[in-house]
């Protein structure tokens, strides 16, 4: 590459993605690829992105790929929610102004060859601005940023995923035109199992048809794999990755939502990562985050106690410690959604409250580990729902923590009530977290203003859409009685 080429020129590469491109092309070339999909995360974990003709790969490894500006002004409906065309983009950053033009960078080192697309294959990148200049609204790069502060303190953060989803036979895709609104209609489904049969090996070989071809398309992508469980609900399943280091996990959970999308609708299946289904029967879906830091000196466990009265360090105490303090704060960041506060019930698995426990499958977070010196100590975030931004779900449990260890916090002492009447209670609906938010100095001063307000503002359109609209629920309640 040359110093005229946009990468070179702003040094968006670091080695490792360099001395992948070689690979990328032999790999291209070896097998008779057509198209390179480039896709960058959005602001709310969403892939978006255009495909390359493989003619223009070296072309777009070289200058990157352009994109609308407009993409990072979208809630969840697509609707555009700032006045882009207007100096500034309704954001008041020159490179926003009037629906003007970002640029993918692609990464290299995240190359896979999509195994159920034909001649296909695919790219995560980066995002800039057309001057080089990063793009503060890019939720991959906060990540980044809290894992760069987080090595320059000594410790790299690593993440285990344990996502559930619930997996449909999709019976009507809703394709005609009046279902073509904005959203669009969903679609009409049905059940692959019934529920309740929690974890039963007759309920799993029901699954399998499904789980068969979904999980060769998933080794063949490379995800790091871990279990297949079936889950208490109607039609719900449990997916389990190995830990791996901070921001490789959250690409792969990115990369693994969209391939579980694509792969169920070419086979005639509707997955989702929705909390809670509107259907009858339907159980709330659940995504603990299972983390830890580790030493960069030695790679051992930051968390692991050194004695038999400790169930956690003394740093990993401080880090539970910063976790509840910010909970209520994160909560835009781990439960993005409406739909994802009506999971919070007590007693059901879920949490409700701000607490923590020694191996509680109740309390927001759990510890986990076998005592003095063991390696695998970690703790488990119970809080997340499934179609959380994984970037900005980790960031926010990095910054928290890190935020306990910098003021040496001490936590309450551990509950064996979860459900207490008394306890703390996590943001009730998401009015509540993006007030929570909204007040908070620590997120602020580590994410800065204009992130926050930035997604405040999204996520505030997407509530004041709901109160617009006339639920089921007001029918029933008001439409006889007045």
């Amino acid at each position: 590459m040359g110093r005229t080429d946009f990468v070179e020129r702003h040094e968006l590469w670091d080695g490792d993605e360099h001395e992948q491109v070689d690979r990328v092309l032999h790999a291209v070339e070896e097998n008779q690829l057509e198209v390179v999909r480039l896709s960058f995360a959005d602001q709310h974990g969403i892939l978006r992105g255009k495909s390359v003709v493989v003619d223009e790969l070296p072309q777009a490894l070289r200058n990157g790929c352009t994109n609308t500006t407009t993409l990072l002004a979208k809630d969840t409906s697509h609707k555009t929610v700032f006045p882009v065309f207007t100096s500034g983009g309704g954001l008041n950053i020159p490179g926003m102004s009037n629906a003007g033009d970002l640029v993918m960078v692609p990464l290299p080192s995240t190359f896979r060859i999509l195994p159920w697309a034909s001649k296909t294959g695919w790219m995560l990148c980066d995002i800039y601005f057309a001057n080089g200049e990063r793009i503060p609204f890019s939720t991959r790069q906060i990540l980044k940023d809290a894992l760069k502060e987080l090595s320059n303190k000594g410790f790299g953060y690593l993440a285990g995923l344990e996502v559930e989803m619930h997996i449909y036979k999709l019976e009507d895709a809703k394709l005609e035109p009046e279902h073509a609104g904005q959203p669009a209609s969903p679609p009409d489904v049905s059940l692959l199992a019934h529920g309740f049969h929690y974890l039963t090996e007759t309920r799993m070989d029901e699954f399998e048809p499904v789980l068969e071809f979904i999980r060769a398309n998933l080794i063949k992508l490379g995800l790091p794999l871990r279990t297949f469980e079936v889950e208490f609900g109607p039609s719900q399943i449990e997916i389990t990755f190995k830990p791996t280091f901070g921001l490789e996990a959250a690409d792969n959970m990115m990369l693994f939502r969209s391939a579980m999308k694509q792969i169920c609708k070419r086979h005639g299946y509707h997955v989702t990562f929705m909390c809670r289904p509107g259907l009858d029967n339907a159980f709330s879906s659940g995504w603990h985050l299972h983390q830890s830091l580790m030493n960069t000196i030695d790679s051992s466990n930051a968390f692991m106690p050194q004695t038999k009265n400790e169930i956690l360090s003394p740093l990993g105490m401080s880090f539970v410690a910063g976790i509840l303090e910010h909970a209520s704060a994160a909560a835009v960041f781990t439960t993005p959604t409406l739909n994802g506060y009506k999971r919070y019930k007590p007693n059901s698995l879920a949490p409700n409250s701000i607490v923590w426990g020694n191996d509680n499958k109740g309390a927001m977070l759990r510890v986990i580990g076998a005592g003095i010196n063991d390696p695998a100590t970690h703790l488990e975030n119970r809080v997340g729902e499934p179609a959380a931004n994984p970037y900005l779900y980790m960031t926010s449990q990095i910054l928290s923590g890190m935020d306990g260890v910098s003021k040496d916090m001490t936590p309450q002492p551990p509950t064996e009530e979860p459900y207490s009447p008394g306890a703390k209670l996590l943001p009730t609906n998401l009015l509540e977290a993006i007030d929570a938010l909204r007040q908070s100095k620590m997120f602020r001063n580590k994410m800065g203003d204009q992130f926050v307000d930035y997604l405040l503002h999204i996520k505030t359109a997407e509530v004041t859409r709901f109160f617009s609209e006339v639920t089921d629920w007001e029918h029933r309640e008001y439409f006889e009685i007045y």
